[in-house]
């Protein structure tokens, strides 16, 4: 078949959410976006996919582009070895344990000096996102400020890695949290920026019932019974474990299936053993998936009857928001960013056990009024508080507040 493509793809610009923000939250930010035009900004993280990181730049850079400014998006490269030391280095953020050997830090350190090789960051700005690529502000000559974005829970890190990486934090020019639970003592000023989504991507565009019904056809997904879905990285932390214990129970006393839907990411090699240990629990109602399909998360949100995101640690929940964007009501486990998005019994349910977990599982499946109150009190909350536009104009803001000698002009930051 000869495919012929003459479309010319247009990106979602600032105007493009006046019809969720308003005329006059799109004309405040368009000015500000206007003063910075031509400005020449770099993100880096560790990973193309996977997790809400990548989920978030993929949106973020090209909004930004479109506003004009030149942004780009840099990747590390690395073995197998860096990507699980960092993974260590991670998880020991969110207070697990972690023997820091020499060896460890060689291996790190040596593979940070070899993405710098390959990489010119001589940009007005950059932006280093979370621990994996944090110590490559030490190879460079500063061109602008440096700023240090972590997106996970800090509230209780694993002593020895905190006091090796906060030297490389302190010479970063400012940085980024997103709650202030997670604020340090810090010779860096410290600002709190929640995520947010794009409602105009394919994870959480609009969806006919026929789309929906054809992903979830597709993979064989039964919807004869109400669906329980939880949908997020293979990870401990996300508590996988406890789902399926909680969905167990509840059945008891509803009919319902269960889907486990995740991806594993390629800075994560713990994902796939996650994954592995749990494929003895699948059955008829227990659904375990690990795939790479945004339309198949979207089709599952909107069909899901309950969401859940039971997680122990989490720094902000981006599945959240994206169920609770889609009107459909959020379990959430009661940690960390979970709980700026989630009032509890308001726009959603958060829970510090299996056995809770369980109850607001079946109080919802049984009770279509709530579920109905909640996913739309959710979809309230996202549309007022956890768009794009709104992590945009923080961006911006901070940018300008920028003096020539990198230091910060606190006083031009206004939170949204």
């Amino acid at each position: 078949m000869d495919i012929k493509t003459h479309r010319r793809p247009n990106l979602t610009n600032i105007s493009d959410y006046e019809q969720y923000a308003g005329a006059e939250t799109v004309d405040r930010v368009s000015a500000k976006a206007e003063t910075l035009t031509g400005l020449h900004v770099a993100h880096v993280n560790s990973t193309y996919y996977g997790g809400g990181v990548a989920e978030l730049l993929s949106s973020l850079t090209l909004l930004m582009n479109a506003a004009g400014i030149k942004v780009g998006w840099r990747v590390l490269q690395g073995s197998p070895d860096f990507f699980s030391i960092t993974k260590k280095m991670h998880n020991a953020l969110q207070g697990a344990d972690i023997n820091l050997s020499d060896l460890k830090v060689n291996i790190y350190e040596d593979i940070i000096f070899e993405n710098v090789v390959r990489n010119h960051l001589d940009h007005d700005i950059v932006i280093i996102h979370d621990p994996q690529p944090l110590a490559m502000i030490n190879h460079y000559k500063k061109q602008g400020p440096w700023i240090w974005r972590c997106h996970i829970d800090l509230s209780n890190p694993n002593p020895d890695v905190w006091k090796y990486l906060k030297g490389f934090i302190e010479t970063y020019d400012a940085t980024i949290l997103s709650i202030p639970e997670y604020r340090k003592k810090l010779d860096v000023p410290q600002m709190f920026f929640m995520p947010a989504i794009n409602p105009f991507n394919i994870k959480n565009k609009e969806m006919s019932e026929a789309e929906i019904d054809e992903r979830l056809d597709y993979y064989h997904i039964p919807t004869d019974l109400p669906l329980v879905v939880q949908i997020s990285r293979f990870d401990r932390w996300k508590d996988p474990e406890g789902v399926i214990e909680a969905f167990k129970i509840a059945r008891k006393e509803v009919d319902t299936t269960l889907v486990l839907l995740g991806d594993v990411a390629t800075d994560d090699p713990d994902g796939e053993r996650v994954y592995q240990s749990l494929l003895d629990q699948r059955e008829e109602r227990i659904v375990i998936l690990s795939k790479e399909d945004t339309s198949l998360v979207n089709a599952l949100q909107r069909k899901a009857a309950v969401v859940l995101q039971k997680s122990i640690r989490e720094g902000f929940g981006l599945t959240v928001t994206e169920a609770m964007w889609k009107g459909t009501p959020v379990i959430g486990g009661n940690a960390g960013g979970i709980r700026h998005q989630i009032a509890d019994g308001v726009n959603g349910f958060l829970v510090s056990s299996i056995d809770e977990a369980s109850q607001r599982m079946v109080e919802l499946l049984k009770d279509g009024k709530l579920r109905k109150r909640i996913g739309e009190q959710g979809r309230e909350t996202v549309k007022t508080d956890f768009l794009l536009i709104r992590l945009l104009e923080q961006y911006l803001d901070l940018f300008s507040a920028f003096e020539c000698d990198y230091k910060l002009d606190m006083s031009r930051l206004v939170e949204q």
